[in-house]
C-alpha cells in the first residue's frame, strides 16, 4: 500500500510538471550543425541555391530594405567553374529552451579573403529540421577569429519563466520601446540597462564586440543618437528567446538593426545587437 501510494504520487508529480521540465535540454549544437550544412552546400549549389534551399519561403534579407530571400536569390544559375567561393562558419550560437528558435554568428570569406561577419536566425520546421528566417552580415574585421575547424561557443539557455510567444513579444516590444526612446538622445545610455554580461554587438569595421569593455567601445563608434523603428520579429514557443528587426536612422546615415533578446531571471536582456548600414548611393 505504501509503495503503491508513493508510486501514484510520483506519477502525479511527473504529469503536473511543465513540459519544458520533462524534455531534454535544447542543444544549440543543432543550430550550429544546420549552419555548417548550409555553408557546405554553397560550393556545389552556389550562393543562390544554398540560400534558397536552407531558408523558409518567408525568410528575409536586407537588400537593402527587407525582402524575401527567395525573391532575391531564387533563379540564380549554378556556379560556373570560375565562381569565387563564399565560405562561413559558426563561432557562437544560441537556442531557445523550446528547441524551436536559434541563431549563429561567425566570420565569412569571399574568394578566400575576409569579407565580414554573418548573423543568421534559425527556426525549427514541421519535419524537425532547421531553416533560417533571417540572414545578414556586417563588414567587420576578423581579428583573431579562429578558423572553420574551431569549436562553436554557446550562449547559456534562458533562466526566466516560460511565457506564450504573444506574451514574450509584448514584453520585448515594451523593452524596445524604452530603448528606442532613450536612444533618440543617448545611444550608449539607452543600451546600458538592457545588455546581458555576455552580449555581443556588431556594426562597425572593427571585430565584433564580445566583452563588456569591447561592447562599450563598439557603442561609442555608433552615432550618439539613433532613431529606431520596429518592423518585425518573433518569439520561441517557450517565450524565452526572441528576435527583432527594424529601421535605424541617424544624422548622416541609415540602416537596419537585428537583435536577440533572452528572458533572464531579472527580466529580458539583449544578448546580440547588430546594425547594418545601408550603403550610400
Amino acid at each position: 500500500m505504501r509503495a503503491s501510494s508513493l508510486g501514484l504520487l510520483a506519477l502525479a508529480a511527473v504529469l503536473a510538471a511543465p513540459a519544458s521540465a520533462l524534455a531534454a535540454p535544447a542543444d544549440p549544437a543543432e543550430v550550429a550543425a544546420a549552419e555548417r550544412a548550409f555553408a557546405a552546400d554553397a560550393p556545389a549549389l552556389g550562393i543562390g541555391g544554398a540560400f534558397v534551399k536552407h531558408s523558409t519561403p518567408e525568410a528575409i534579407v536586407f537588400a537593402p530594405t527587407p525582402r524575401k530571400a527567395h525573391d532575391v536569390y531564387g533563379g540564380q544559375p549554378p556556379p560556373g567553374p570560375d565562381a569565387k567561393p563564399l565560405a562561413w562558419w559558426p563561432l557562437w550560437a544560441g537556442i531557445a529552451r523550446s528547441d524551436d528558435l536559434g541563431f549563429t554568428t561567425g566570420p565569412a570569406t569571399y574568394d578566400g579573403k575576409p569579407s565580414g561577419w554573418y548573423f543568421t536566425v534559425w527556426a525549427r520546421q514541421p519535419d524537425g529540421g532547421w531553416k533560417w528566417i533571417y540572414d545578414g552580415g556586417v563588414p567587420a574585421a576578423h581579428g583573431q577569429a579562429p578558423g572553420p575547424d574551431a569549436p562553436t561557443a554557446y550562449l547559456a539557455l534562458a533562466s526566466g519563466p516560460d511565457a506564450s510567444p504573444a506574451q514574450a513579444m509584448a514584453q520585448v516590444q515594451a523593452a524596445e520601446a524604452q530603448l528606442t526612446k532613450a536612444a533618440a538622445a543617448d545611444v550608449a545610455a539607452a543600451y546600458a540597462p538592457w545588455l546581458a554580461p555576455e552580449a555581443r554587438v556588431q556594426g562597425s569595421a572593427e571585430p565584433p564586440a564580445a566583452t563588456p569593455e569591447a561592447v562599450t567601445a563598439e557603442l561609442a563608434r555608433r552615432a550618439p543618437a539613433i532613431a529606431f523603428a520596429p518592423l518585425g520579429g518573433s518569439a520561441s514557443a517557450a517565450g524565452d528567446l526572441a528576435w527583432t528587426y527594424g529601421e535605424a536612422r541617424w544624422d548622416g546615415g541609415s540602416g537596419h538593426y537585428v537583435r536577440i533578446w533572452r528572458s533572464d531571471a531579472g527580466g529580458w536582456r539583449l544578448v546580440f545587437d547588430q546594425i547594418l548600414t545601408t550603403p550610400s548611393t
